[in-house]
């Protein structure tokens, strides 16, 4: 065993309590954490990794250890060499090359003679091979430092790791060699993601829910299969819960009705033959005793079946789903809602692309791929109208175009979710309004939460609701990784409100999941300064090689 977590309590520091009593162990292998946004995962790796110290009980962690945060701490003036901590041993052994053979440049060396070429060795197998130590972080991409910064842990040759969303910001080539380079991991990885082919390469799935945690054998497929399975079973005991309380609440009243008629029957026999009152009582009383003894053991009954109706109803898992019908956004095919002809972009001296080409027309489900800062966003608001080309034609239709950054911040924060819809659907009437967002699942009084506090799923269902129900409605949709810091609950709402969209959109993604479920029919890649279009990419297994 390798992480010990007994009696696990941590609260914040408002006294809101995330976990209580907590116990688990996590051994070698490859395991998966998941729950949704705001269960604690980060939290608990913080724990972990000592970030965090908890309110009550105890983590042990055996062996050398290793974690990457979701937000890396990193100044942007480090050095690659720096972040990668092997700054000091490489000064020393230029120092002993140029002939100093100062006693403290060989303790600084220790046994890590070879640090470079391990070095190099590692970074090559994260797609860094070409980074020179001396290059400043801030002239390096998002994906890069993530990538940056597995590196370094990976370099401390840690026996357990922890990872919080390695797959963030990463492009699509950077993801398939962190793949490879975990599927060869032997120690004890405990990971959060909500990239499903990455999960798809655990061994286990851990499911963090209602402050406990169960573990599943296999990968997320297998972990999706079980839940489906135990839903089943669980929807199956809550109609037959149902049914018996019925059946028991039928049979009650049943009784009831009989002891009402034996009642009167009696009344009638004792009044026709004439006996003494103080009989006529007695008989009245044992009567009554006997239906309230047969009303009370049919309570008690129906009292049982709602008892196993609530735990059956508690064992029903809440799939959070969205519905949606969306015939205001449709387009006819083969209409032109967008046509870009010899496009140029500058960005300062350097020039993200010329000469490109564009024509979208509905209904195209599109993919745009391509390295990290090649100009994909930039792209993106071309198209949407924020920025316009250094030279070439665009034409846009007069359909709308809606724009969803990874900022999500079409929003009024100010605002309640109610008044962001109104104001983007001034034209719907109140009540609809409020059955529209109850079936993005703003109910009762979630709908009048001021958008500000949100969570980042819950943002995305109501920026959603504001984009896909404005008036008028989009007939071109334009995402910008729309699925990072998403928990998989929001993901799977994500994909069925697009999947419901009936008009043209452009998605940047590097999760090839999502763009498969939401259907994607054609592929772009922007590189070098160039626009083309591709096929799907191949789908990998798991156990698959990286490319």
């Amino acid at each position: 065993m390798f992480i010990v977590c007994s009696n696990l309590s941590f609260s914040w520091s408002d006294d809101t309590p995330v976990f209580q009593d907590l116990s688990f162990t996590v051994g070698g292998g490859r395991t998966g954490l998941v729950a949704p946004n705001g269960a604690g995962k980060s939290t608990l790796l913080k724990l972990i990794a000592g970030e965090y110290r908890p309110g009550g009980g105890t983590v042990s962690v055996q062996g050398v250890l290793g974690y990457l945060p979701q937000n890396l701490p990193f100044a942007g003036g480090l050095t690659v060499a720096e972040v990668l901590g092997i700054a000091p041993v490489l000064r020393a052994l230029e120092a002993v090359e140029s002939g100093d053979a100062s006693e403290e440049h060989f303790t600084a060396i220790g046994n890590d003679w070879d640090i470079e070429e391990r070095t190099r060795a590692q970074l090559d197998r994260l797609g860094l091979g070409d980074v020179p130590f001396a290059r400043r972080l801030h002239t390096l991409s998002g994906g890069q430092v993530v990538s940056l910064g597995l590196a370094a842990q990976l370099l401390k040759r840690p026996d357990v790791l922890l990872l919080d969303e390695p797959t963030n910001n990463l492009d699509l080539d950077a993801r398939r060699k962190l793949y490879g380079v975990l599927e060869e991991w032997t120690g004890c990885l405990l990971l959060v993601s909500h990239d499903r082919a990455l999960l798809d390469r655990m061994d286990r799935i851990a499911e963090l829910d209602r402050g406990e945690i169960r573990f599943h054998g296999g990968n997320f497929t297998d972990y999706e299969q079980a839940v489906r399975a135990e839903r089943e079973v669980a929807e199956k005991n809550v109609r037959n819960a149902e049914q018996e309380v019925k059946r028991e609440k039928r049979e009650m009243q049943q009784a009831r009705e009989r002891a009402a008629r034996r009642a009167s029957n009696a009344a009638r026999n004792v009044k026709d033959a004439g006996l003494p009152k103080i009989v006529a009582g007695g008989l009245k009383r044992r009567a009554q005793e006997s239906a309230g003894k047969a009303d009370g053991t049919h309570a008690a009954r129906v009292s049982d079946a709602r008892a196993r109706l609530d735990e059956a109803s508690r064992a029903l898992r809440d799939e959070q789903k969205i519905a949606l019908e969306l015939p205001g956004t449709n387009v006819p095919a083969g209409r032109m809602v967008f046509l870009g002809e010899r496009m140029r972009i500058q960005r300062g001296d350097r020039t993200l692309f010329e000469g490109i080409d564009l024509a979208i027309r509905g209904p195209e489900r599109i993919a745009l791929t391509g390295p990290n800062g090649v100009g994909k966003s930039t792209l993106l608001r071309l198209i949407h109208g924020d920025l316009e080309p250094e030279s070439g034609e665009v034409k846009r239709a007069d359909g709308r175009i809606a724009y969803l950054s990874q900022r999500l911040d079409l929003l009024d924060l100010d605002r309640t979710v109610a008044e962001n819809l109104a104001a983007f659907a001034p034209g719907m009437p109140q009540a609809q309004r409020m059955n529209l967002l109850a079936r993005f699942l703003f109910r009762g009084s979630r709908a009048h939460l001021p958008a500000g506090v949100l969570s980042g799923g819950e943002r995305l269902r109501a920026t959603l609701a504001c984009v896909l129900f404005a008036e008028p409605a989009p007939q071109l949709l334009l995402l910008d990784e729309p699925t990072n810091n998403l928990d998989l609950v929001s993901v799977g709402q994500l994909e069925g409100a697009l999947n419901a969209y009936q008009g043209a959109f452009v998605v940047v993604s590097h999760d090839e999941r999502f763009l498969a479920e939401v259907n994607v029919n054609r592929w772009l890649r922007l590189a070098g300064g160039r626009l083309r279009e591709t096929g799907a990419p191949e789908v990998r297994n798991p156990g698959s090689a990286p490319a």
